[in-house]
């Protein structure tokens, strides 16, 4: 799934008015628009590229059962989204449906701008995978729909490590970093074995879950950071010492540019989305001439002795709580997000949005991979003030602090908590 989650962190001021537009019952069932004879469906251009015989499926199935209906369709790129977003709430005019990355799910619902929706009334939302059902629940209420999902694997360069003997992806962690080590010796101190951005906070934090830490817990209705724990200062350290062995490039970078650095041929191995192996392997980006067919995804193993859990990204589909068809946007979206709609994203290369479809892929080869990393999964705390902690990149800045060795994991951790306590219970 090639393209960036545009994550909704700066618009804490917006929508000033809509909390108090609602008038959805507190249980999710609106009663609103049922004999609307208009629906506009807010999609990215991912589906108007990749799939418009889905959204087309989806139209014809809520037509059927009522005939009559006008169904506009207007498609956005990341980029601008959100901005024509926050300024169509503003008015009486807001669209029905409208995808959202889950990242950009939390500061909605905060402010009130979706509608609550019973998750009963959408096909396999008993089984929604973790990561994604967290991404629309906020205190207890679902406001949107999980729509399809990515998630992160490991990829290596199958002719370096065969250069050392190893031939087989590895399955554990001591498998893994004995292979790293042998590359690592053999290629020497320039290049990297594990190309690791040191500011990558989702790979980082993959860490942090492994040894059972996490970002922030809740408790009695209130957040507290909880970085500075023995299980993620465990996860933390973990993270710093793939970081001082294997990756040698530039420590204050990010995760922007990782495939064009994979593809410059001066690494041996990347955690990442899933389709950046590919994308560093294509003719624009192999400077090597030598990864194309040469690259493998694999599920990376975490020093717990499990899979590495990953972050799951993907899309939502909300309901605008000032919609006026609310009801028939509901039809809709469980048209695209239902069994069909989910077996032709998949054969579109996505991830599914439950634990039902997401087992059937693991008994294919061509996507047992992905399927099976994405099965642990994790995703950031749906707290009130995430969006401020996004914003100020707190994790970002505590990442770059241990691993350019600013700071030691046990200081950088425990600024970084008091930075978050600050503002993660803030609306």
């Amino acid at each position: 799934m090639k393209r960036k989650l545009i994550a909704a962190i700066g618009i804490a001021g917006m929508m000033v008015s809509i909390a108090a537009c609602g008038d959805s019952d507190s249980k999710g069932g609106s009663d609103k628009g049922a004999d609307a004879k208009e629906l506009t469906v807010w999609l990215t251009v991912d589906a108007q590229n990749n799939w418009p015989e889905l959204v087309k499926a989806a139209d014809e199935a809520v037509q059927k059962k009522h005939p009559g209906i006008k169904i506009n369709h207007e498609y956005y790129g990341w980029p601008d989204k959100n901005a024509k977003l926050d300024a169509v709430l503003a008015t009486d005019k807001a669209p029905d449906v409208v995808e959202m990355g889950n990242t950009e799910m939390l500061p909605y619902m905060v402010k009130g701008a979706f509608a609550p929706l019973d998750p009963a009334k959408f096909e396999n939302s008993a089984a929604w995978l973790d990561g994604l059902k967290a991404s629309v629940t906020y205190e207890d209420k679902t406001y949107g729909v999980p729509y399809y999902a990515g998630g992160r694997v490991a990829n290596w360069r199958k002719d370096l490590f065969a250069s050392v003997g190893v031939k087989a992806a590895p399955k554990t962690w001591q498998e893994l970093t004995a292979a790293l080590d042998k590359v690592q010796q053999k290629q020497g101190g320039k290049f990297s074995a594990w190309y690791q951005p040191t500011r990558d906070w989702y790979a980082a934090m993959s860490f942090v879950f492994d040894a059972g830490g996490a970002i922030a817990k809740e408790e009695g209705g209130q957040w507290k950071a909880s970085l500075s724990s023995p299980e993620s200062i465990k996860g933390l350290t973990e993270f710093k010492n793939v970081v001082d062995k294997y990756m040698h490039g530039d420590k204050t970078k990010d995760e922007a540019d990782r495939y064009i650095v994979y593809g410059q041929g001066n690494s041996g191995m990347i955690f990442a989305p899933a389709w950046e192996g590919a994308t560093a392997a294509d003719p624009k980006n192999d400077k090597t001439g030598k990864l194309k067919g040469n690259v493998e995804n694999f599920v990376a193993p975490g020093p717990s002795g499990k899979n590495l859990p990953v972050f799951l990204g993907g899309s939502d589909l909300a309901v605008p709580v000032k919609s006026d068809a609310q009801d028939l946007a509901a039809e809709w979206i469980n048209a695209l997000t239902g069994a069909s709609g989910q077996k032709g994203l998949m054969a579109k290369g996505n991830l599914p949005n439950n634990k039902t479809d997401l087992a059937t892929l693991k008994n294919d080869p061509a996507t047992a991979v992905p399927a099976t990393a994405a099965e642990s999964n994790w995703f950031v705390p749906m707290a009130p003030g995430w969006g401020q902690v996004e914003k100020a990149q707190v994790l970002q800045t505590m990442l770059q602090n241990i691993g350019t060795g600013k700071k030691s994991v046990e200081d950088a951790a425990k600024e970084a908590d008091a930075a978050i306590d600050k503002v993660i219970n803030t609306k």
